[in-house]
């Protein structure tokens, strides 16, 4: 999976994209104006990763499959791990997790639940895909809170084993001798993005946010597209 890396050359507050593990000069976006207060952050990061966590758990219960329930709780135990580890940090902050997370518990319930597929795999595609957008997201707006956004970084830069997800995926494209999974999927993933895009730009400073020009606003979303055609890539379907 691709990622974003950031590095603070100044005081004031930037949005750096760059893949981890690349080298290479990053795209430094100013975002500073539309960086939200750091327990909005933390509150929306925290609750993310329980989401993943329990669509996760819920396709565990719906799969026959020992096989594949082992490896869908090593991608669930993942996303509850890095949940546990930002909950703590919010603790040692002395704020209160719930409170910082209650705000957000509606809109992304609701943008969980219209990633709920027809069928199971259609399902464990929308967590790959929305998981892999909102991370590089909360990655790269990191870098607007000094420690805290390191701490944050580095927690989501932890293993997801969401490579289990992409092994499940891949087998079923593999299997499928008509083509009809890999165009479904394909298509599907599609309709994923317009959604996560809106979760994300929900994250920022929505005054600041109108007041900024489109084209300026879009460069972020180029990378976050970019990282995501990369993704559908790797598992031979077409972004």
């Amino acid at each position: 999976m691709v990622n974003w890396f950031w590095k603070r050359r100044t005081p004031r507050r930037t949005l750096a994209l760059r893949s981890r593990g690349e080298q290479g000069t990053a795209t430094r976006v100013d975002f500073a104006e539309l960086a939200p207060e750091l327990t909005r952050f933390l509150g929306q990061a925290a609750y993310l990763q329980l989401g993943y966590f329990e669509t996760l758990t819920r396709l565990i219960r719906a799969t026959p499959e020992l096989s594949e329930k082992e490896s869908l709780s090593r991608a669930a135990g993942a996303a509850l791990t890095k949940h546990r580890a930002i909950v703590e940090l919010i603790a040692e902050r002395g704020d209160d997790p719930t409170q910082l997370m209650l705000p957000f518990r509606e809109n992304l319930d609701a943008f969980r639940r219209k990633t709920i597929g027809a069928r199971p795999r259609e399902t464990l595609l929308a967590v790959y895909i929305t998981a892999g957008m909102l991370d590089d997201f909360y990655f790269a707006l990191a870098s607007s809170y000094g420690d805290t956004g390191e701490k944050v970084a580095a927690i989501l830069s932890e293993d997801d084993a969401r490579h289990e997800i992409v092994a499940i995926i891949q087998e079923t494209i593999d299997g499928d001798g008509d083509g009809e999974w890999r165009s479904l999927l394909s298509m599907w993933a599609r309709r994923l993005v317009g959604d996560t895009i809106l979760v994300c730009r929900s994250a920022l400073r929505q005054p600041e946010l109108a007041a900024m020009s489109e084209d300026r606003v879009e460069l972020v979303y180029t990378e976050l597209m970019g990282a995501h055609a990369r993704r559908m890539d790797a598992m031979g379907l077409a972004s």
